[in-house]
């Protein structure tokens, strides 16, 4: 017993102290919700809904303000203004990447996802410069998404429009299109290999063909064997579950709206035909379909909070001083879903990219990809696949539902770092 009574007289004095000494590093950052010992905020933060209760904060404390995931503190950037402060003007102090236990321990802070410095740097240059050059061989990048999405549009034909979950099919379309860039093959939809790629990519790759297979004999090179098969993976895994999760949450919304897609398949039929496939060409005669496919992104907000940054050096934002490695959080979901530049942003609208004479309207709230430095290297790539994906599937099939329209759900499953879509099935009518 009187074991126990010293220990909660410690523990009595050491929670004044913690909040005290938290208080007094607070002092330096932006204000927010005072943390708890050892669990921070986490108990104000709903963690099925984080973008909803970053809102409730934001409107408490303003655009700028901090809570605590345990004892380390986040900062939180709410709204178009100090994301943009943030990641575009002063993108080099915002480019580190913050910690994410998570995949830490495995990723070691090599790749791209989630390096930071000058890891990132060469990595990331590197990436870019294969990217750019994609049409190695005979192909060039469109070709590959063209030849895909008639795959696509074949293996969807042998459901016989009996209903279908779409996940896998959809998955293996963009994964496809990854493996003819990195292996200059596509497998077949049924493939174990394939499928095995969509569910656990081999850590064990080994890139036997890459020029810097010499340099892990030099020790000050970023170009080493664990780093890039960990890049590899990067790729993989972004390239694939980013775009087949936003095919099928665009095919829900494209079912909820029945109206909406009446008015994309009148003008691929109008533009494109019937008799050749889409291409990126036809998109700037295409202003409606163009427009669907930004609202779809920007309505589901795929990843509302992007993935944690890091400052990289000691900075002052705005009045407040923000420490080196502090982690940042960039709410993505204030700027997409932003009032004054979409109104009603939580209704599902393709006039919030539409201009009055019907022409496709840009806007510099779009985010989806994020922004800055740490924006999704294969943004082009997967705007690409998106388009081409969904004209294709729209151009061969109707959309047949198997609920009323109204009584579909589009509420997401999860949203916490991802927003992913309810399971569904639907049948696709060949036109």
């Amino acid at each position: 017993m009187d074991l126990f009574i010293l220990l909660v007289i410690c523990l009595s004095c050491l929670i004044p102290f913690f909040l005290w000494n938290c208080n007094r590093a607070r002092g330096k950052l932006p204000p927010g919700p005072t943390p708890l010992p050892i669990i921070g905020n986490i108990l104000q933060i709903n963690t099925k809904n984080v973008s909803k209760s970053l809102r409730k904060l934001a409107e408490s404390y303003g655009p700028v303000f901090t809570v605590y995931f345990g004892m380390k503190p986040t900062v939180v950037l709410y709204g178009h203004e100090a994301v943009k402060e943030a990641l575009i003007d002063r993108s080099e102090e915002f480019s580190g990447r913050g910690g994410f236990p998570v995949v830490d321990c495995i990723t070691r802070g090599l790749g791209i996802v989630f390096s930071s410095g000058e890891t990132w740097k060469q990595t990331r240059r590197f990436s870019l410069t294969i990217l750019r050059n994609m049409g190695m061989g005979k192909k060039t990048i469109e070709d590959r998404i063209q030849e895909e999405a008639l795959c696509l549009v074949e293996a969807l034909k042998k459901t016989n429009a009996s209903p279908c979950d779409p996940t896998s099919l959809l998955g293996c379309a963009p994964c496809n299109v990854i493996c003819s860039i990195i292996f200059q093959n596509r497998f077949e939809y049924g493939d174990k290999t394939l499928l095995t790629l969509i569910e656990y990519f081999h850590e064990n790759l080994l890139i036997s063909s890459t020029p810097w297979i010499q340099e892990k004999h030099n020790k000050q090179s970023e170009f080493t064997m664990d780093n890039l098969i960990i890049t590899i993976w990067d790729v993989f895994s972004a390239g694939t579950e980013t775009t087949s999760t936003t095919l099928r949450y665009g095919l829900l919304m494209l079912l909820k709206y029945p109206e909406v897609t009446a008015k994309v398949q009148e003008e691929i039929h109008r533009v494109v035909g019937r008799h050749r496939s889409p291409c990126m060409q036809d998109r700037s005669r295409m202003p409606y379909t163009d427009a669907v496919v930004h609202e779809i992104q920007r309505y589901i907000d795929l990843v509302p909070n992007s993935l944690p940054h890091a400052v990289t050096q000691d900075i002052k934002f705005r009045e407040y001083f923000i420490p080196k490695g502090t982690t940042i959080l960039t709410s993505l979901t204030s700027v997409l879903h932003d009032d004054q530049e979409f109104p009603k942003p939580d209704r599902f609208d393709p006039g919030h990219f539409l201009d009055k004479s019907g022409n496709f309207k840009r806007s510099d709230y779009f985010v989806s990809f994020s922004a800055g430095k740490r924006a999704c290297i294969g943004e082009g790539l997967a705007r690409m696949e998106l388009f081409l994906l969904l004209t294709n599937i729209l151009q061969h099939f109707t959309l047949k539902p198997l609920v009323d329209p109204k009584d579909i759900d589009t509420t997401p499953i999860v949203n916490g770092l991802g927003s992913a879509p309810p399971f569904f099935k639907l049948c696709f009518v060949p036109v």
